[in-house]
């Protein structure tokens, strides 16, 4: 399995859900796509989960919600150039 490197800036999650997706999803902060950076927010919002405000907690979920989006669009841009 490849390694996984994910360079974030300091206080990345405490930014607005927009800006958080947007970072993760970058080839500066995951090299190897949005995939990684997904993790890394899942990580945050299950070990951190317990210890945040459900306001903050919402925002994250907003964020994990605009990542898969990049996800999914970024796995659908894989797939069609593998046919082409």
């Amino acid at each position: 399995m490849k390694e996984e490197i994910v360079h974030m800036p300091a206080g990345l999650f405490a930014q607005d859900p927009e800006t958080i997706a947007a970072s993760l999803a970058s080839k500066e902060v995951s090299p190897q796509g949005p995939a990684a950076g997904m993790r890394v927010l899942a990580f945050y919002i299950t070990r951190a989960g317990r210890m945040l405000s459900a306001s903050r907690l919402k925002k994250l979920e907003k964020a994990r919600k605009l990542l898969s989006i990049r996800v999914e669009n970024a796995l659908k841009e894989e797939e069609r150039r593998k046919i082409a």
